[in-house]
């Protein structure tokens, strides 16, 4: 028999407990507040994705010492 338990879970911006469901449309996020936030921190490079060195890149560097 299926349960419907609301699965809770902590906004990645304000750590506020918000339902991840389809029907919190800003999922993840608590608020539309929260998503805008976040989307600006990515906009103004404040978060980033560390980039992976390429093994040729790390033998050029590596010559030239």
């Amino acid at each position: 028999m299926a349960t419907d338990r609301k699965r809770l879970v902590a906004c990645p911006q304000c750590k506020e407990l918000s339902e991840y469901s389809t029907e919190n449309k800003y999922r993840p996020f608590c608020s539309e507040r929260c998503k805008l936030i976040d989307l600006g921190q990515w906009a103004s490079e404040n978060y980033r994705i560390p980039e992976q060195a390429k093994p040729e890149d790390l033998d050029s560097e590596l010559a030239d010492h």
